[in-house]
């Protein structure tokens, strides 16, 4: 009402007058002509000052303006404003940096934005109820601004509350399951004693869970079939003088169902039903899991047929007398889909064609989904990207495009570094590589590392995909140092290979290896030696992870043949395999744990001439952690090491998050490995400790702290190593 005063006062005894010309002062955010637009007020109109007065409120509405005045002077109608201020920085204090984004954005805050005081207050608010579903309480939120001109640094001040610990949790009316089980499945937990430390419940509430805590508690007894099954809401009951809870939930629980029929209903035949397994069977207690697995078993194995667009519609039928389930599916398949275009984005760097031939569906082919999650997975594999999503946008009933938006991550490295290893003391590392040099997918590497008991010097170019085909190629030069613990060994050559894909996961190389080599015993009564080795290494590599260097699910495995003697000295076949699962239980538990299994096999046939270089050893990163690198071998009668035929070696790693702002993670590992000269268990050792993995720029780095298990006197061990650039 104000403003509207002050241009009456203005324009009073001017209702005659004629608008000659129209200026618009401080204007930032809107043009001189959107304002016109606004105003809907031409040169030529009589002054109107209710049509002035409605152009001001309308102005108002875009939220831009603190103030508004309207002036007429000698035929001059003027709009002055006074704009908001823009927000130049923002900050909430109180929050961790790698927090303060996700919760900007739940806000709807950026720098950039117009500073408004209704929306500062509702953002308040909204702070206020997530520090409530954390479980902080009576905390207090404040605004803190510094105004520079046009623009605003802000501060949001967060104090967060008391946080309440549930001191009591109760269940009254289970008798089919006991109070552990079911507080197990739980968010909400009671505290236990020291619940402070890691791995122990600290009781802490977390209000935003408690009603998903009751569908959790269902779900677990619909999993065992007690469809009939009724949970109360968790009755809640804080002391805010001590921020203590208790917490109770009332069950009944009725009786459990059997599976009478399972039936599935196609709109059309598009499945053939002998063709698909499903858990659920007849004459079983029903399951709650089974039955939405089998749904989704069901979606996709139509949505492979083509059917993009499918709607499976599960449903059960109960029979309360009985106690059985009739089990229906409903398969609405829509029309069949074609691949109209594929759209490729955020690759700045990566040349289209490199991302386009990991994408298993081109423009003309039939929707698959199995083809989708492949080509996601394929893209992930090539380690050239930190995201990758695949989204699909339908262009008509039977057309759609798939658009590939990538984010890139570094593949180039200039690296000047320095590790240690219990071994090989303290190494200094440079190295020039780039395993997609100019996003040509391209792998080039120069690498020279020296340590106190190694050097190596390395060449390499790798190209995975020669003309966009199935088939690989590379070469590799090199000379490598190496003061073993009986002997010294120089080794000087290089290798070719030739490779196919043979399958979506499967790949299959060829590579020829010459070798020249100088071996200094240190044991005077050994003649030192030099000699050639010349290899044919057939090999094959199966891979179905999600990613290149973080996987969560998937299988890597490869094995190969070296058979030594095609020219040269020295005669042997060595067969070495390896292979890597990993499960990520995310879906399971709500919670980041990587769970993987690794093992590692060797076997040697010595046809006539094996050099002890060639032979089989134990200990370090890649085999039995807590030993030193390779120390770990069947010894002579002096106890020197002579090496192993055989050798078998595994561990099991559970990786959690550390710090997920800086991509660093905790695992805890057990390793155990055997190896022989005749058979596998003449020498079994074991180590376990925990690794800081951390996905830095210059590549993955290990930090691995290890502890020997059962060694013996004759073992090196170490408690610290080092590694970078190796797959977690």
């Amino acid at each position: 009402m104000k403003r509207v005063l002050i241009l009456l006062i203005t324009v009073i005894g001017l209702e005659a007058k004629s608008i000659d010309a129209i200026e618009y002062e401080g204007l930032i955010h809107l043009s001189e002509e959107t304002a016109g637009e606004i105003t809907k007020i031409e040169v030529g109109e009589e002054l109107d000052i209710e049509k002035i007065n409605k152009a001001i409120k309308e102005l108002y509405e875009y939220n831009y303006f603190k103030d508004i005045v309207a002036s007429y002077d000698q035929g001059t109608l003027t709009f002055s404003f006074k704009e908001k201020p823009i927000i130049s920085k923002v900050d909430i204090i109180g929050y961790k940096e790698a927090e303060q984004e996700n919760i900007l954005d739940a806000l709807g805050i950026d720098k950039g934005d117009i500073y408004d005081e209704q929306k500062m207050q509702e953002a308040k608010k909204d702070i206020l109820d997530l520090l409530e579903y954390e479980g902080f309480f009576d905390s207090d939120i404040s605004l803190e601004t510094t105004e520079e001109g046009n623009s605003v640094e802000l501060d949001i001040v967060v104090k967060k509350g008391e946080q309440v610990h549930i001191k009591s949790l109760e269940f009254m009316g289970n008798t089919v399951f006991d109070d552990g089980d079911l507080e197990n499945i739980l968010k909400n937990r009671e505290q236990e004693f020291l619940g402070w430390m890691w791995g122990r419940n600290d009781g802490l509430i977390h209000v935003n869970e408690i009603p998903i805590d009751k569908q959790r508690l269902k779900d677990y007894y619909m999993q065992h079939g007690y469809l009939d099954v009724a949970i109360s809401d968790g009755l809640l009951e804080v002391d805010f003088g001590g921020y203590k809870a208790k917490q109770l939930y009332k069950i009944e629980e009725g009786e459990p169902y059997t599976v009478s029929t399972v039936t599935i209903k196609q709109e059309k035949q598009v499945l053939e039903l002998d063709t698909v397994e499903l858990e659920l069977e007849e004459g079983e207690t029903f399951n709650i899991e089974e039955f939405r697995t089998d749904s989704k078993t069901l979606n996709d194995a139509v949505a492979d047929k083509g059917y993009a667009y499918v709607r499976v519609t599960p449903d059960i039928i109960p029979n309360s007398e009985e106690h059985t389930v009739e089990v229906v599916y409903t398969i609405e398949p829509g029309d069949k889909v074609y691949i109209n275009d594929v759209i490729i984005s955020g690759n700045t760097r990566t040349i289209d064609r490199v991302v386009r031939r990991e994408v298993f569906l081109a423009p003309g082919d039939l929707f698959s989904l199995t083809d989708l999650e492949d080509s996601r997975k394929a893209l992930k594999r090539t380690g050239y990207f930190e995201k990758v999503e695949i989204k699909q946008k339908r262009v008509a009933i039977d057309e759609m495009n798939l658009e590939v938006e990538v984010k890139e991550q570094p593949t180039g490295n200039i690296i000047v570094g320095a590790g240690y290893g219990s071994y090989d003391g303290f190494l200094y590392n440079v190295a020039v590589s780039d395993k997609n040099i100019f996003g040509s997918g391209l792998d080039v590497g120069v690498d020279v590392e020296k340590s106190d008991k190694t050097s190596t010097y390395n060449i390499h170019v790798n190209n995975p995909r020669v003309w966009d085909s199935e088939y690989s190629t590379g070469v590799n030069v090199f000379k490598d140092s190496y003061e073993a613990y009986e002997y010294d060994e120089t080794t000087q050559g290089g290798s070719v290979f030739v490779g196919k894909k043979l399958s979506r996961h499967l790949t299959g190389t060829l590579k020829l290896l010459y070798v020249d080599v100088d071996l200094d015993y240190d044991d005077v009564n050994l003649v030192d030696e030099k000699y050639d080795k010349s290899s044919i290494i057939p090999s094959l590599t199966y891979d179905t992870t999600d990613s290149y260097y973080l996987p969560r699910e998937g299988i890597a495995a490869s094995t190969s043949l070296e058979y030594a003697g095609m020219y040269g000295k020295e005669e042997f076949v060595k067969s070495y395999s390896k292979f890597s699962m990993y499960y990520g239980l995310e879906d399971l538990i709500d919670y980041d744990m990587i769970l993987r299994y690794k093992a590692k096999l060797g076997y040697i046939n010595d046809r006539g001439y094996l050099h002890i270089n060639e032979k089989l050893y134990m200990g370090g990163t890649g085999t039995v952690r807590g030993y030193s690198t390779n120390s770990i071998s069947p010894r002579d009668a002096q106890y020197d090491r002579i090496g192993g035929k055989k050798m078998f070696a595994n561990s099991i790693e559970a990786s959690i998050p550390l710090v997920e702002s800086a991509k660093m993670r905790l695992a805890f590992f057990l390793d155990y490995g055997m190896i022989g000269e005749g058979s596998f268990n003449e020498i079994k050792r074991a180590g376990t400790g925990a690794v800081i993995e951390w996905l830095a720029p210059l590549g993955p780095i290990q930090f691995i702290f290890a502890q020997a298990l059962d060694d013996e006197f004759v073992d090196d061990t170490t408690s610290f190593e080092f590694t970078m650039g190796k797959r977690f």
